[in-house]
């Protein structure tokens, strides 16, 4: 209850990074990673069972409308039941109730039903949707899990900006700069000082993974300018588009030279520039449609945003890079079209953990820096480019390859002669109600799986989508047909397309009918 009884507005957030929307529609929930939207707050009202000693909370949405766990479920045959926006009716008062249960530094809401409120990951429906359920598989334990974001009201700034002028505010800082007990009215966000001037003071809320403990800056420290090395060895590069992103392991070039600036009144956040003075931008164009990734680019906005700001957080002797919307920049791998592209997103999957670590090589220091806000840096010159070409410059950071050149030569030999994929990889999609699957000409999802078995496949289907008891089908060369998988899967170096059918859809019924169940 700690988390909600000091403030009066809140934000949640799931563990897919997105925010808990109350729709304008004044019926509907779902995730969206605005953050920033009045429709991401909701009003708490606290509520005593002293009988029981049980505390609840109740969550009201911009409309007006209290969050309610329904007993509709959210697909018929399913587990989870829908949650809405409703208006509030006496004698059910049970299903407005909502019991925090505290989980390390996050929360779970637990329903009038016994179950909790859940952030659905996965491809569709599921995808963004909230239920409240149970969360049965391994994958989706974390799916009951939220952050919780306190939000000043209006009347809550007017008494902040008064004590701000207070010697109580400082009093309530240690000498190190860290947040006294006495801010423990956020449990989940801590205070920083941003920037302190004699009139005012400014505050931003952040949460524990951009803390100091975990900032990647030193990576950056000083640095004019650097490259950055995926985990499949190959680096960042700037395309003489001037748009696009990619890997490669050549590392000589200009094109993966990129100049660091840092931005003015933070002490955690970078640009990164490239050759043709273009900066390494956060999209927000899908990189194939329906899939999680979104691409990165080069452009030149003519307002600086925070689509170009990276915030460094170190990872061992790696370094992530995190957009200011939760996403983290990826070098890809796998088969094309993913391969050697570069994209911002969240991994789901422990495969492809590693893909969002960097390694920094820093290429030139800037000397006479003492403070890490620099002026913008210009794009590199030709005359630079043309001696930086010539000569590959060493890297201060202790895991920087030596004999690089040596270590290109035999790596693109590795990858030619040496890689060796373990398993099999399947594509998949999901098929509508009515067996049709919309998007089955595109390449789709995939997943490597290492079996024969259908159950185990479908088992791994089932972790990976989130979905529960589905059918994995193949589609008949004959007829077009859709047919349930039911003998073991052709050996391991065969590639296979498959289609995967939820079980109380009309065609799992056709199935089951056709005895083919």
């Amino acid at each position: 209850m700690e988390f909600f009884t000091k403030t009066k507005s809140i934000k949640l957030r799931s563990h897919l990074d997105k925010y808990l929307i109350a729709d304008d529609d004044c019926e509907t929930v779902r995730q969206s990673r605005d953050g920033s939207t009045k429709r991401a707050k909701w009003t708490v009202e606290t509520v005593e069972d002293v009988t029981n000693n049980i505390h609840r909370v109740r969550l009201k949405s911009c409309n007006g409308k209290y969050l309610t766990a329904t007993d509709t479920p959210f697909l018929l045959g399913m587990t989870g039941n829908r949650v809405l926006q409703t208006n509030f009716e006496n004698g059910l008062e049970r299903k407005f109730d909502w019991e925090p249960v505290r989980d390390g530094f996050q929360v779970k809401l637990r329903s009038w039903s016994g179950k909790f409120l859940r952030a659905n990951g996965g491809t569709p429906p599921w995808r963004n949707s909230v239920t409240h359920d149970d969360p049965f598989g391994s994958a989706t334990q974390d799916w009951v899990l939220w952050d919780v974001e306190g939000v000043k009201l209006k009347e809550e700034n007017e008494e902040m900006n008064e004590l701000l002028f207070s010697e109580s505010v400082d009093s309530s800082f240690d000498s190190s700069g860290d947040v006294s007990d006495s801010e423990s009215m956020f449990p989940i966000s801590v205070f920083s000082l941003n920037s302190v001037s004699s009139k005012r003071r400014n505050f931003t809320v952040q949460t524990p993974s951009s803390n100091k403990i975990k900032t990647g800056m030193d990576f950056f420290h000083h640095a004019k300018a650097v490259r950055l090395r995926s985990t499949h060895d190959k680096y960042l590069l700037a395309e003489e588009d001037m748009e696009s992103v990619t890997q490669n392991r050549n590392g000589s070039s200009k094109n993966a030279r990129w100049q660091v600036e840092y931005v003015s009144h933070y002490d955690n956040i970078i640009r990164l520039r490239s050759c043709y003075g273009m900066y390494l931008t956060a999209s927000n164009q899908p990189f194939l449609l329906g899939m999680t990734g979104c691409k990165a680019l080069q452009t030149q906005p003519s307002r600086l945003d925070s689509s170009v700001e990276w915030e460094p957080i170190k990872d061992g002797a790696h370094v992530k890079l995190r957009t200011r919307y939760g996403n983290f920049l990826r070098a890809n791998g796998g088969l094309p079209p993913w391969r050697n592209t570069v994209t911002h997103d969240i991994p789901q999957r422990t495969a492809t953990q590693d893909w969002i670590l960097w390694d920094v090589d820093v290429l030139e220091i800037n000397v006479h820096s003492t403070v890490q806000k620099l002026p913008s840096v210009p794009p590199l010159t030709e005359e630079d480019s043309h001696l930086f070409e010539n000569s590959v410059p060493s890297s201060p950071v202790p895991h920087a390859k030596s004999n690089s050149l040596f270590k290109q030569q035999s790596n693109d030999l590795k990858v030619v002669t040496s890689q060796k994929i373990e398993g099999r990889t399947i594509y998949y999609n999901v098929a509508e109600d009515n067996g049709e699957v919309s998007d089955e000409g595109m390449t789709g999802y995939s997943l490597i799986f290492n079996g024969n078995g259908v159950e185990e496949l479908s088992r791994k289907f089932e972790e990976e989508t989130g979905l529960e008891g589905i059918i994995v089908c193949t589609r008949s060369p004959l007829n077009g047909k859709l047919y349930p998988l039911r003998l073991q899967l052709p050996p391991n170096n065969v590639t296979m397309q498959v289609v995967l059918v939820l079980p109380f859809s009309k065609v799992a019924k056709e199935f089951e009918a056709q005895g083919l169940l």
